[in-house]
């Protein structure tokens, strides 16, 4: 347990209608009480029951004056007494006029009554390290914050409360019940035998390494959830790039004119809809060009392109695909792509076998008919990508999803670790091989959660967290 008392501003600073100042430690209570007074003047932040809210005044300590001469802020005042806590200790929080230099000078008067300030995400590691949180439900705590869409939102939140780490205790669980059995036995002979428990331990490891793969092949959609989609708008010049970001926009971010090769540069925004974030960038139109901008604008298209998890490869529906639309192709690779098939408000002139027929490898072709500059079918569009990137089960949390890539890592330690386990089995191998190579599946496991994890990464993963966290 911690002796020092810390304190921080646990909300956004900048000028706003409230901000709190949240002190914890042994001291949070004594020391808050020093500086506050209710409406009659007297210090009773002492006596109050836990989880209560009280109303009066932060008073700079002045001798020579009456205390309402003194008065720093009106404020209500919450006291969590341990282990009833965030921490797990004494917390009070002090509920301000939410202006920066006054919320500064509060913290200043907290200081100097005895709290320091505390580290970046100090509170949360507290919790952590008090046994309120594990290492997962702390980094989840990071990612409620740094939610960019709902997803991100739902999935951060089924971590912290507990999900995955439920999932990774009753897997450790199991895989030391083994570790204990093979002991027993090997220490004792004469009372528990090993006859034919090779076999039983060759179906529960592939049991545990069923379960270990799903976690893994989660973690690319996780990552989608938590980063983003990097979404590649490609096409030939004047086939309606511009306008389809300006679609999704809902404004006039990029310049739209009839002369090819108006976007010359890179133009990235970020979209959200549906609960799901794209990270749109808009290129140069694919073409051949002596212009030594317009260019560099190309070959930059082609990076972003390396680069895309998702490519909106757009076709002007008026006008027949020819070379410019092959050199496109050898962009996309095996990218996952959504064919637009643009200028719909036109007479179409390209058929859906002709689109089908650059992809004859694909037999799942996404494509949606839309006019971008009437924004018709943008509907349609978003809906292939939803049904691209996320199934059902995805949407509405109903499996654990990998997130963070730590834990990734630490899930194919394991897995790498149980398939030794499998090979010995396979090769007949002594049983203390078994439980040598479970001990490490169950110690790559225990990273998860915080249980098997060094002083340095705690330190390096709670010093990412803001200051008041």
């Amino acid at each position: 347990m911690h002796t020092d008392t810390i304190a921080a501003i646990a909300t956004a600073l900048s000028n706003a209608g409230i901000g709190i100042i949240r002190v914890s430690g042994p001291e949070a209570i004594s020391v808050v009480d020093s500086i506050f007074y209710n409406n009659s003047g007297k210090r009773v932040l002492y006596q109050k029951s836990s989880h209560t809210v009280t109303h009066g005044y932060i008073v700079a300590p002045d001798s020579k004056r009456n205390w309402k001469e003194n008065i720093l802020d009106e404020v209500m005042v919450v006291l969590m007494r341990a282990p009833h806590s965030y921490t797990v200790e004494d917390t009070v929080e002090i509920n301000c006029h939410g202006g920066v230099l006054l919320l500064q000078k509060v913290l200043q008067l907290v200081i100097m009554s005895g709290a320091r300030l505390a580290q970046p995400g100090e509170f949360t590691k507290r919790a952590f390290l008090n046994g309120r949180l594990d290492l997962s439900q702390a980094e989840a705590v990071m990612d409620v914050i740094h939610s960019q869409s709902e997803m991100s939102l739902s999935s951060s939140m089924e971590q912290l409360t507990g999900k995955l780490a439920a999932l990774i205790r009753n897997l450790r669980e199991n895989i030391l019940y083994e570790i204990a059995f093979i002991e027993s036995a090997l220490d004792d002979p004469e009372h528990i035998s090993l006859d034919g428990y090779e076999n039983k331990l060759f179906d529960k490891c592939n049991l545990y390494k069923a379960q270990i793969e799903k976690l893994i092949a989660s973690a690319e959609d996780g990552r989608l959830i938590r980063e983003g989609i990097r979404t590649v708008i490609l096409g030939r010049p004047n086939a309606g790039k511009s306008s389809l970001l300006n679609a999704f926009l809902g404004e006039e971010r990029a310049i739209v004119t009839q002369m090819p090769g108006t976007t010359r540069d890179i133009l990235q925004e970020t979209v959200r809809f549906k609960g799901i974030t794209l990270h749109m960038i808009d290129t140069a139109g694919i073409r051949d060009t002596e212009d030594i901008v317009e260019r560099i604008g190309v070959d930059k298209a082609r990076q972003y392109a390396e680069q895309a998890d998702l490519i909106l490869f757009v076709i002007d529906g008026s006008e027949m695909p020819d070379e410019r639309e092959k050199e496109i192709l050898s962009l996309i690779g095996e990218k996952h792509v959504i064919v637009v098939l643009n200028k719909t408000d036109l007479p179409v002139i390209v058929s859906d076998e002709q689109i089908k027929a650059l992809f004859p490898d694909r037999e799942d072709l996404r494509i949606v008919k839309m006019s971008a500059s009437e924004v018709l079918g943008m509907d349609q569009l978003q809906e292939q990508i939803e049904e691209l990137f996320f199934s059902g089960a995805i949407k509405e949390n109903q499996e654990i999803v990998i997130t963070n890539m730590r834990h990734k890592e630490a899930l194919e330690n394991a897995y790498k670790s149980l398939m030794l386990v499998i090979q010995s089995i396979e090769a007949g191998m002594p049983e203390d091989f078994y439980s040598i190579d479970l001990m490490a599946t169950y110690t790559s496991l225990g990273a998860i959660i915080g249980e098997q994890v060094g002083d340095d990464l705690v330190q390096e993963i709670f010093s990412k967290f803001c200051m008041g966290k």
